[in-house]
């Protein structure tokens, strides 16, 4: 009877411990089941718009037109009679050098008219060859010549209109003619400064795109938010071997005298539109180190990493301008716990 009882006891107690396994087995597989949960995203889908095709350049800002003033040959400077900054008109006289070799050919040059005046008189009557009235109407047009030359380098008057920039001598100082601006000799500098003239150097690309109805914007690091309007003036014909660029000149309005030579500014060019698909920022993530951007884009309930090369930001958007087609979903929020093919649960 006591061996009975001790069988069904142990029958009992390896019946407890086969559930007790069980139990704790099907608890493990629970757990498993919980760790395998999908990643909760949030999405976004993407769409086509149109897109102002923009492009910026970095630009050297220069006078739209400059003036050397000085004299052909080494005299001493009588007097200066415009300073730095002074607005001059074209033809007005700068500078008064000394007029002793000038004066000296205009006695010269009256007296020559006046014997030629005599000696053709002479002719006229048979008293003179004309070899000798040739003679001294070669002498006259070279006295004339040399007078003309002197008015020209005694009284310097300016070719332009525009603003003084440069003063490089002082009065009474001999003009030694010796280089004192980029390279050249001068006692004065004048430059156009209205309108300005804008330098930028694209790449051969944008070759076929210029053409002077393009849109044009100047941004300058001195004047925070504003921008000025200008148009293309020159398209260089060729392209630069080396750098594979080509130089456009721009001109901008500056009646305001805001813009200066020298300044840095950037320029930018509208190219039209094109359509894009767009991307919200918060979508985009940056490869570190490779420069590289890509999403995460839902496609049958996983995460795919999608490389994508992006254009302009757009308030809170990027243009993509490959890698992305319109209408596809985006991961917007979650990124950070999902690897390529990930199982997704989108948050509604």
């Amino acid at each position: 009877m006591k061996r009975k009882i001790s069988g069904v006891i142990t029958g009992t107690l390896m019946l407890s411990g086969i559930a007790l396994f069980s139990a704790c087995s099907g608890k493990s597989e629970t757990n498993t089941e919980e760790v395998a949960e999908k990643a909760l995203v949030k999405t976004a889908l993407v769409a086509e718009e149109q897109v102002e095709q923009l492009a910026t350049f970095s630009a050297s800002i220069e006078a739209f037109e400059k003036a050397y003033i000085s004299s052909a040959q080494p005299v001493r400077i009588e007097r200066i009679m415009k300073e730095v900054g002074d607005y001059v008109r074209k033809n007005d006289v700068l500078v008064q050098m000394d007029a002793s070799n000038f004066r000296q050919a205009q006695t010269q040059l009256e007296m020559l008219e006046k014997e030629y005046a005599r000696m053709d008189t002479l002719y006229a009557v048979g008293s003179v060859s004309l070899q000798q009235l040739d003679q001294l109407k070669s002498q006259l047009d070279v006295a004339r010549n040399s007078y003309a030359n002197l008015v020209e380098n005694t009284q310097l008057r300016s070719p332009i209109s525009g603003i003084v920039t440069g003063r490089f001598y002082e009065d009474g100082e001999m003009f030694s003619m010796t280089p004192v601006a980029n390279g050249r000799s001068a006692i004065l500098t004048v430059e156009v400064i209205d309108p300005v003239k804008v330098t930028v150097n694209m790449g051969e690309q944008y070759f076929p795109r210029i053409d002077k109805d393009i849109e044009v914007s100047l941004a300058l690091d001195v004047y925070s938010g504003k921008t000025f309007e200008g148009s293309v003036h020159i398209k260089y014909p060729t392209i630069d071997v080396n750098t594979r660029t080509f130089t456009v000149e721009m001109t901008f309005p500056n009646q305001e005298g805001l813009i200066r030579p020298g300044m840095f500014g950037r320029v930018t060019l509208v190219f039209g539109e094109l359509e894009r698909v767009v991307v919200p920022d918060l979508a985009v993530v940056r490869q570190q180190g490779i420069n590289e951007n890509y999403v995460f884009v839902v496609e049958n309930g996983r995460a795919v990493r999608r490389t994508i090369k992006t254009g302009r930001l757009i308030g809170n958007h990027y243009e993509v301008i490959e890698g992305l087609n319109g209408g596809e979903e985006v991961v917007v929020a979650g990124q950070s716990r999902l690897l390529d093919g990930t199982e997704v649960e989108v948050q509604k």
